[in-house]
C-alpha cells in the first residue's frame, strides 16, 4: 500500500481546520498510509528583517530535509511549480508507484515558503493556484485533492 506523507511546518490551531483533516485522514485510509509530520516554526519578530526571514526558510528547511526520505518521490508545494487538474494529479499518483515509489512526501512549508534546498531536491513542484493561501488551509485543500485522486484512480463516485 503506498504511503503518502504531508510533511508541513506548523500545527492547526483551528479546530474546524483540525476537523476537516482527521475527516479526510480517515477516507484516505482505505486507499493508503496516510501521516501527517507537522515540524515546528522557526520563530521570527513580528516585523522581521530580510535576514530573520532567511534564517527562517534555512532552518525549516533542514527540519524538512531531516524527515524525508532518500527513497520517497517528494512533491514540494510551490506558487511556481505547475498546476495541475484533479485528473492529473491522479495519473501523477499512478505514475509515482508505476515507477516504483511506494511512499509520497508533500512537503508545505511555512509561512515564507520553502528553502532552495528543499525545492532542488524536490521531483515534482506543485502548485495549487497563482493565489496564495495560509499553510494551515493549504493543509486541508491538499488532503482534499489527494483523496480526491484516489478516488479518480478507483473509479469512485466522489469526484463525478
Amino acid at each position: 500500500m503506498l504511503s503518502v506523507n504531508i510533511v508541513c511546518v506548523g500545527k492547526l490551531k483551528e479546530k474546524y481546520l483540525q476537523m476537516a483533516c482527521d475527516e479526510y485522514i480517515k477516507r484516505l485510509g482505505a486507499f493508503c498510509k496516510i501521516k501527517i509530520v507537522e515540524l515546528n516554526e522557526y520563530k521570527v519578530p513580528s516585523n522581521p528583517s530580510q535576514a530573520h526571514i532567511d534564517k527562517c526558510i534555512l532552518s525549516e528547511g533542514q527540519s524538512i530535509m531531516s524527515k524525508i526520505g532518500n527513497q520517497s518521490y517528494n512533491i514540494s508545494m510551490c506558487i511556481e511549480g505547475k498546476m495541475l487538474s484533479s485528473e492529473k494529479l491522479a495519473e501523477k499518483f499512478n505514475e509515482i508507484t508505476l515507477n516504483g515509489k511506494s511512499e509520497i512526501n508533500l512537503i508545505i512549508g511555512g509561512s515564507f515558503g520553502l528553502s532552495d534546498e528543499v525545492k532542488k531536491i524536490s521531483d515534482f513542484k506543485l502548485s495549487m493556484s497563482p493565489m496564495t493561501f495560509p499553510h494551515q488551509l493549504a493543509r486541508v485543500m491538499l488532503l482534499e485533492q489527494v483523496y480526491r485522486a484516489f478516488q479518480i484512480n478507483n473509479n469512485g463516485k466522489y469526484h463525478k
